[in-house]
């Protein structure tokens, strides 16, 4: 649905994106990742047809965005982190000037501005004032605009930015019903929103793309191994010893904060293998009942802090290393 083939953008002398390949795929939301002056926007701005990239291609649907950039606004709605909304206009007036600016004519316009409204939750809100809304309602006026010509593919930059809890709530439940028959991609600085919405992360630091994968395959590959939690009943340091013994074990850290005559340990286990069942028969062989056994799971939040707080490195290095992802 959407494929980014090294792009470049410059900005001056300065590098908003250098080299970026992407693809977005059809019915997923991908989450755009990276701290301020990574990217992110310029990426989602050369995607719409915003600005114009240096070198590189980009296509929506097949259709090269630089070549036919209003070809590719028929299918596709944009909401900026601050939405282009008209405080002195009533919701229906503005949808209604949106629609019309995005081709709608007739009776297309009226069942289009009907649809978005019953879809947003706008409905009791057509004929207030933009400017006497709430910040959770200008979200939602801000992603009407961006559905109303009933686009393939969405791209959002911050669509919760700023609201209270209950609205972030509203607004992501929104954005998966929008994205049931939609490619949608989401940048966010709230890392717990990109994991509940985004099956797939990329991640950008410095204008380049570090890393690009579910949040779970990301996590295997930065800790080498996956970890496994097990606590036992029994002795710490015959315990450790059995589980070190074990094939596919690479490491084996004790745990504090276990219970009276129990044990705890962090276990690094080798991609590919799962040992629990050789642990569970090696512990019941001993006598030792096993109280707690699973898999650790990283965080988005380490992940982004890894590839992004990292010192740089030699250009020959990132080559061998972005291979190596």
């Amino acid at each position: 649905m959407i494929r980014l083939e090294n792009v470049t953008k410059l900005y001056g002398n300065q590098v908003g994106i250098k080299n970026l390949s992407l693809t977005a795929r059809p019915g997923e939301i991908l989450g755009l990742l990276g701290p301020n002056g990574a990217g992110k926007s310029t990426t989602m701005g050369v995607i719409t047809g915003y600005l114009t990239p240096t070198a590189g291609r980009v296509e929506v649907l097949g259709i090269d965005v630089a070549e036919h950039p209003l070809e590719v606004k028929k299918h596709l709605g944009y909401l900026p982190e601050v939405p282009p909304l008209y405080d002195e206009l009533t919701v229906e007036e503005y949808l209604k000037f949106v629609a019309e600016i995005k081709g709608l004519r007739g009776k297309k316009v009226r069942e289009a501005v009907n649809r978005v409204m019953l879809e947003t939750g706008l409905a009791a809100m057509q004929r207030r004032l933009i400017g006497h809304l709430s910040h959770g309602f200008r979200q939602r006026v801000g992603l009407a605009q961006a559905i109303i010509n009933d686009p393939a593919v969405l791209v959002l930059d911050e669509p919760t930015s700023g609201l209270d809890p209950q609205q972030i709530t509203e607004i992501r439940s929104l954005i998966r019903e929008l994205a049931r028959d939609r490619t949608v991609i989401l940048s966010s600085h709230i890392l717990p929103e990109v994991s509940m919405l985004c099956r797939r992360v990329a991640i950008l630091n410095h204008g380049e793309l570090v890393a690009e994968d579910t949040p779970e395959n990301l996590a295997q590959r930065l800790q080498g191994g996956r970890m496994l939690t097990v606590t036992v009943r029994g002795p710490a340091a015959e315990v450790g010893e059995l589980v070190r013994g074990l094939p596919g074990v690479e490491k084996v850290d004790a745990l504090e904060g276990a219970e009276p005559e129990s044990c705890s340990f962090s276990v690094v286990v080798s991609k590919g293998k799962d040992i629990r069942p050789d642990l569970f028969f090696a512990l019941a062989a001993k006598g030792y009942p096993l109280l707690e056994l699973k898999w650790q799971s990283t965080s988005l939040e380490e992940i982004f802090l890894n590839l992004v707080t990292r010192e740089p490195i030699p250009e020959s290095a990132a080559k061998e290393e972005a291979a190596a992802l």
